[in-house]
């Protein structure tokens, strides 16, 4: 077999597997390269923080070069720092962010991993469905568990 289909419920895990065996391949692109394939993906969302625009775009590269080994092309790219963003092609960059002005406008909330994270306050937040339950045990606990969470990270750029 030559393809997979997308959406089967083997779909995450042959993603995960073939992300790794990329990595696992070309170790002569780095081992920031390399972790960062191996340790900072899930499915198809690769989530990183960083240092300095330089680190970033060094690592940006690193990664598509790495993948396009695999005949993999990453894009939908999207950073807090304008400064970054200005330096990565508009056809790789996210949707949310190709129309705007890095000068004037807001960053977008872009969703990962099922967390909405805000670039331009860089701060992460959690929007759980809060459904109504039975006032039992476990209608309690489940509302709790589903409760709003929010926090803010900074980040060093």
């Amino acid at each position: 077999m030559r393809v997979h289909l997308f959406g089967a419920v083997s779909s995450p895990g042959c993603a995960n597997y073939g992300l790794k065996r990329i990595a696992k391949d070309n170790q002569q692109y780095g081992s920031d390269v390399v972790y960062f394939v191996n340790r900072n993906f899930y499915v198809d969302d690769g989530l990183q923080s960083v240092e300095s625009v330089s680190k970033a775009i060094k690592l940006i590269q690193g990664v598509r070069d790495l993948c396009a080994e695999g005949n993999l092309r990453l894009h939908k790219f999207v950073s807090n720092s304008r400064d970054t963003m200005e330096l990565i092609p508009i056809s790789e960059q996210a949707q949310g962010i190709k129309d705007l002005d890095l000068c004037s406008s807001d960053l977008p909330v872009e969703r990962a991993l099922g967390v909405e994270w805000c670039g331009e306050s860089d701060s992460f937040q959690f929007r759980p469905a809060i459904r109504n339950h039975s006032p039992t045990r476990c209608g309690i606990l489940s509302t709790v568990a589903s409760t709003r969470i929010s926090c803010t990270i900074c980040l060093v750029w």
